[in-house]
């Protein structure tokens, strides 16, 4: 059992500092919003890989299927991130006079949402975490107690991670003026755009080109 923990803490550390859309809104949330908004949009985070952990668990093999004979699910999620981007990136710049916005209690059912939503529509997210339970489980003998205990250390240390980092980024509160945040928001909603793009092209790929059973293969 102590090694299943040492090998998740690892992964736990990695995944919290894969690069995406999820890493830069965390850290403009924190460095924006504060501590606790940044917390709750982690937390909405953490539940879409916990339903995702679950799905590739209970279904792998017949989520594998799908995805290589459903193409216009990645076009879908694609999109979505597109115009979110699109709306982040092209807003209008607030006026330097503007106070900062504050975050009352009716906004955390909104940032817990979107860390949901911007996590669940990522469909690279679900490969990524089918990946981990085709590689990992046979090293588990497939052992749901094994597994829920990698599983749970792993998010575990994720989460550690994440908390790290959020009260790193709270730190450039003070440094970041109106124009600062609209630059800010300009590179976030980019990174969106392009990780919209690439879900699209994914779609848009042959079929052969989206053979997930082969890439897992390949990468153990």
């Amino acid at each position: 059992m102590y090694s299943d923990i040492q090998a998740a803490i690892p992964l736990g550390f990695f995944l919290s500092f894969m690069i995406g859309p999820v890493f830069f809104v965390l850290l403009e949330t924190a460095a924006l919003k504060g501590f606790k908004a940044a917390l709750v949009f982690d937390l909405g985070v953490i539940l879409a890989d916990i339903i995702f952990i679950s799905a590739a668990y209970f279904s792998s093999l017949q989520l594998l299927e799908n995805l290589n004979n459903q193409p216009g699910i990645y076009i879908f999620g694609g999109l979505v991130l597109f115009i979110y981007g699109a709306t982040i990136a092209f807003k209008k710049e607030v006026p330097l006079s503007e106070s900062p916005v504050k975050v009352t209690k009716s906004h955390y059912v909104g940032l817990f949402v979107k860390g949901f939503l911007l996590n669940f529509i990522n469909i690279g997210v679900l490969v990524f975490w089918l990946g981990v339970i085709i590689i990992i489980g046979p090293n588990l003998n497939n052992d749901p107690q094994r597994m829920t205990l990698f599983f749970s250390t792993m998010i575990g240390a994720y989460f550690v991670t994440d908390l790290v980092k959020i009260i790193l980024a709270k730190q450039l509160k003070n440094k970041l003026t109106p124009r600062r945040v609209h630059y800010v928001k300009k590179v976030i909603g980019a990174i969106l755009i392009l990780s919209g793009i690439i879900l699209c092209v994914k779609g848009f790929l042959p079929k052969s080109s989206l053979n997930i059973d082969k890439g897992i293969e390949i990468i153990a």
